[in-house]
């Protein structure tokens, strides 16, 4: 593995999907950039090289919105043999400090304010 984050999520969406085929033809969908690029585009991803890799196992990309304020996230592949001979393939999407750092609305009146008289 490398990089020096963990692969434990905190806030998070998890994603879990099965397949047919085995877990090598997973891991080189995802670790492949010119694979990756036709599901997975350069464009959106903050950095196109993964900060975490377990090999065969888990694959970490930070992700970049494409419109103002270009928020970031990131989103962590799993992969995981099934008994049936296919994977599982879990998509973890996490932000940085939980979810409940994401911008609210300038007029969510979160709080209420109120005017002096």
């Amino acid at each position: 593995m490398n990089g020096d984050e963990s692969l434990e999520p905190s806030g998070h969406l998890v994603f879990e999907f099965q397949f047919d085929e085995p877990p090598e033809k997973l891991w080189r969908a995802i670790s492949t950039p010119g694979i990756r690029e036709n599901w997975l585009p350069d464009a959106d991803l903050a950095d196109p090289e993964p900060s975490v890799v377990a090999p065969g196992e888990a694959l970490r990309y930070r992700i970049r919105d494409g419109e103002p304020p270009f928020l970031e996230s990131i989103v962590t592949f799993r992969i995981a043999a099934n008994p049936g001979g296919g994977a599982s393939l879990q998509v973890i999407h996490e932000w940085p400090g939980g979810i409940g750092r994401l911008a609210h609305p300038a007029n969510g009146n979160d709080p209420p304010l109120m005017r002096a008289a």
